[in-house]
């Protein structure tokens, strides 16, 4: 059996307005949007061809952060968790993801970080899956 990497939410809302809400929904999470990356512009100036829209959050709270770093320092080469807005190339539906979580901390096999990102998982899921409802 394989196990998605991401978690993904179709939504109704522009890509915009996708965003907007997502932003918002981290918020009252406390997490913040450390950086957001359009993929789109970066091709744009780079001389290159569009595609279909696709945003990518990097997304934190700054006391889980710590936390997992104090755990363990190698839990940085999966920070901070990244949401993704996009539309699909094939479909045109809109879809807001994330990257889970519990499976990279799964990779890592320290199970001290297991609760942490469990946790961080449910927050986020909660925060996209309330970002996509119209």
């Amino acid at each position: 059996m394989t196990t998605n990497v991401y978690l993904a939410r179709p939504t109704q809302k522009t890509v915009e307005d996708a965003i907007k809400a997502v932003e918002a929904a981290l918020q009252t999470r406390k997490f913040s949007v450390l950086w957001h990356l359009d993929i789109n512009e970066k091709l744009r100036e780079k001389g290159i061809e569009p595609a279909a829209p696709f945003h990518v959050l990097e997304v934190c709270s700054a006391p889980r952060a710590r936390q997992a770093l104090t755990t363990n320092q190698q839990v940085g080469y999966f920070l901070p968790c990244k949401i993704v807005v996009y539309e699909d190339s094939e479909t045109g539906e809109r879809v807001i993801g994330l990257q889970r979580p519990r499976l990279m901390v799964e990779l890592m096999g320290d199970p001290a970080l297991e609760p942490l990102a469990n946790e961080v998982e449910e927050i986020l899921t909660a925060a996209v899956t309330e970002a996509a409802q119209a």
